[in-house]
């Protein structure tokens, strides 16, 4: 296979799975992978998954291969804190939510983490449109506290959740209570209940 012929076809897709590539070309030599990712032609994001070094400059590639380096996900957790200026730290994992496995995966791009929910409890996210029509599906304000308050059962003292150092400002403009009270109600679970009235009252919200 003639390296310029493949990237002329696989490179705006961003990143590409083996089955991608043999859906165009069945009889392609996946030792080619192994010889491009050498030569610094090609990044692995994980087994069977990759992506092309140029999009390294793309600030926000690395956002947008987490949907597809473990699918279905959203990003939601710290890292949605963050990108909603809910939370100062800036976060260097990228933490996704999935309905599959708990995984954790390293490439060239950054550090991936997924936390796995029940399947029912994949909702609450939006898509953000970034360049080239792509777009990265985010948990909303909402979702993403949910999702941190339930995965993380150490956030029960008013002491860890002060910790936080969430936005007051943002909190209090911008959080849908009833939307969150709504959301909470569909995980089913009495101590997020117990976690999320904590958090109103620690921001009085």
């Amino acid at each position: 296979m003639n390296w310029i012929r493949f990237k002329s076809k696989m490179f705006d897709l961003g990143c590409f799975s083996i089955q991608q590539v043999y859906a165009w070309q069945p009889t392609f030599d996946r030792n080619n992978f192994s010889r491009w990712i050498n030569k610094g032609y090609l990044v692995r994001l994980r087994r069977g998954v990759y992506a092309f070094p140029e999009y390294q400059s793309q600030p926000d590639m690395p956002s947008f291969f987490a949907g597809k380096i473990y699918n279905p996900s959203y990003i939601s957790l710290h890292s949605a804190l963050s990108f909603y200026g809910l939370i100062p730290e800036s976060i260097s994992q990228i933490t996704s939510v999935t309905s599959l496995k708990t995984a954790r995966f390293k490439n060239d791009f950054g550090e991936y983490s997924y936390q796995s929910v029940r399947n029912d409890l994949m909702f609450g996210y939006l898509p953000h449109s970034i360049s080239n029509y792509r777009s990265i599906s985010y948990a909303t304000q909402e979702k993403a506290l949910l999702d941190l308050l339930y995965l993380y059962p150490f956030y029960n003292t008013e002491k860890e959740i002060i910790h936080l150092r969430l936005d007051t400002n943002i909190l209090h403009e911008e959080l849908n209570r009833t939307e969150m009270e709504s959301f909470a109600a569909r995980f089913r679970s009495r101590a997020l209940e117990n976690r999320l009235q904590l958090l109103f009252k620690v921001y009085d919200l």
